[in-house]
């Protein structure tokens, strides 16, 4: 949801849209620099927050130019404090979890040494912020490039690594998931994969889902989201999602293409797909 006009306005526009969970940028994420949050900004906006009826949980999505995994002593160092300011900002707003991409390896070292890495990132970041409230969530990723975090394995690789378990868990983007070459449109494919994330991650570590279609092909590793049931996954599988009772309480959020007009359309057709298995029960 866009904070054109504050922060506070994107808690406004998400409870015009009828959401139940938005996601934000709490700063530019195409820039390293942000100027701190005022008192005002932090103030307006929890003030929204803790008045509406049911507090919807926001996330909030870390810059694109953060690379925790990185081989490059200098961008790693930048990369770290930006997470830190980032998670500054989080917990003087109260919101519920930061996003990340893990990172990419850049073709200078392993994909394991990279996990290393991105788990040191966290740990370093949780050891700097003790106390704070947010969950760091790792998205999974479509694999574009030398990025990790594609393979469920990675992912559940950085898991093991972390030092205070109950400040971190995972956000699974359902465009990546597919991209990543997991098969994603039938019910069948659908609770296989639940299952195959449950194996490798546990359904315990999820508390976040990105709720979107592709553009392309299963396999493809190419991150580009598409208007629900109009890309390669189609209707049935966010049929299975919106009605599964597993995730009845994790957040859930479009980062489909357009504005609010496509989000709300998405959102529309997304409540329709629970309304009709209710119907139908």
């Amino acid at each position: 949801v866009s904070v054109s006009g504050g922060l506070h306005k994107a808690l406004i526009r998400g409870m015009d849209l009828g959401c139940q969970a938005i996601q934000v940028f709490t700063r530019n994420q195409m820039r390293w620099s942000a100027s701190p949050l005022k008192e005002e900004e932090i103030l307006q906006y929890r003030d929204i927050w803790e008045n509406q009826a049911q507090r919807m949980p926001v996330l909030s999505h870390a810059s694109y130019l953060l690379n925790l995994g990185s081989p490059e002593p200098d961008k790693l160092a930048q990369s770290r404090q930006a997470f830190l300011q980032e998670l500054d900002r989080c917990e003087l707003l109260g919101i519920h979890g930061i996003v990340f991409h893990p990172g990419a390896h850049l073709n200078q070292i392993s994909i394991e040494d990279c996990v290393k890495t991105v788990a040191d990132s966290i740990n370093d970041a949780i050891q700097a912020r003790p106390d704070y409230q947010v969950k760091i969530l790792i998205e999974n990723t479509a694999g574009q490039g030398s990025t990790i975090g594609h393979q469920f394995e990675q992912v559940a690789g950085m898991l093991q690594r972390i030092d205070a378990p109950g400040r971190v868990g995972v956000c699974i983007d359902t465009c990546h998931t597919l991209a990543a070459g997991y098969p994603l449109t039938t019910p069948d494919e659908y609770e296989a994969l639940i299952q195959t994330l449950d194996s490798i991650i546990g359904l315990q570590w999820i508390q976040a889902f990105h709720v979107n279609d592709s553009k392309k092909d299963c396999g493809s590793r190419v991150d580009r989201h598409q208007h629900i049931g109009e890309g390669f996954i189609g209707l049935e599988a966010f049929r299975c999602l919106v009605n599964d009772t597993r995730f009845t309480n994790i957040p859930m959020v479009l980062e489909t293409p357009g504005e609010d007009a496509d989000y709300a359309r998405n959102l529309n057709c997304l409540k329709g797909l629970r309304q009709s298995a209710e119907a139908s029960t």
